[in-house]
């Protein structure tokens, strides 16, 4: 037997449901924020953000702020720049990385400013 996931409500205000509707967020788009907030979940991703957001640093400098081996900065980088959020440029032997954009400076002050509203 199938079930439906159909809600089985009526509407109390049909012209805001339809508002809501109208402007709801493309599937895609609804994909691409929640990836954003997983690869931001975690707090060696936001310690390295935040430590980028300060200054441009190589994997081994990341390393020694964040007191963690090079491979496991590296592992996070990875995740990171999979999801735009850092970018990387060669210099000589040493990998530099800061962020994609000032985009996700704003997101975490934003966050930071609510999760410290009292």
């Amino acid at each position: 037997m199938e079930q439906n996931n159909i809600c089985d409500c009526v509407a109390i205000d049909n012209d805001k449901v339809e508002k809501v509707k109208a402007n709801t967020l493309p599937n895609e788009d609804i994909t691409k924020l929640s990836n954003l907030f997983k690869v931001l979940g975690d707090n060696t991703r936001m310690r390295i953000i935040t430590a980028l957001a300060q200054e441009e640093l190589c994997v081994c400098d990341l390393a020694v702020v964040l007191n963690m081996t090079k491979s496991a900065v590296s592992h996070q980088l990875k995740k990171l720049k999979d999801e735009r959020q850092v970018k990387s440029r060669k210099e000589g032997k040493n990998v530099y990385y800061s962020l994609d954009d000032k985009h996700i400076v704003d997101i975490v002050s934003r966050a930071l400013e609510h999760i410290k509203h009292k």
